[in-house]
């Protein structure tokens, strides 16, 4: 059963951030078919964001995953390799990431992957169709239970 309140807004989330299972099942659709599945997935909770929701390898049976150019630094979580997403002739660049060598409090997310929302066709919480977090470089899921305001809107760089 998911405890969560019946909305909750992101500035209560904690600095730095909490690693927590996923209360709900994860599904992600991409060149019209679910490319990935999983009850088996973690959020990470961060202030001003909404969940990043992060899936087992396993879960993504519906597609192909390709290392992709590139790389970023969490300062909470490590180094950060980047993903692009192939279904037949369909690609999404750099669509997902991952955390090869996480640290030691975001041990549990080892290759597990994070994809953004805005990216593949429609990404599901639950039974609830998430929209992306604002802005193009973060990748939370944001679902109506969710109050902002978010870190990606307009003049959100310097909070």
């Amino acid at each position: 059963m998911d405890r969560t309140p019946s909305w909750r807004t992101s500035g209560i989330y904690p600095r730095p951030p909490r690693l927590e299972p996923a209360a709900q099942k994860l599904r992600i659709l991409f060149a019209g078919r679910v490319i990935a599945a999983t009850t088996a997935g973690f959020r990470v909770l961060e202030t001003s964001h909404p969940p990043v929701y992060y899936l087992p390898p396993s879960a993504f049976t519906g597609c192909v995953l390709t290392p992709a150019s590139g790389a970023s630094v969490c300062e909470w979580k490590g180094s950060a390799q980047y993903w692009s997403i192939r279904v037949d002739n369909r690609v999404a660049e750099r669509a997902g990431w991952s955390y090869p060598k996480p640290t030691e409090g975001f041990a549990l997310i080892r290759d597990y992957l994070a994809v953004y929302a805005g990216r593949m066709d429609a990404c599901f919480v639950g039974g609830e169709a998430a929209t992306p977090q604002p802005g193009g470089f973060y990748g939370g899921w944001v679902t109506r239970n969710l109050k902002g305001p978010f870190k990606g809107m307009l003049g959100s760089m310097s909070w």
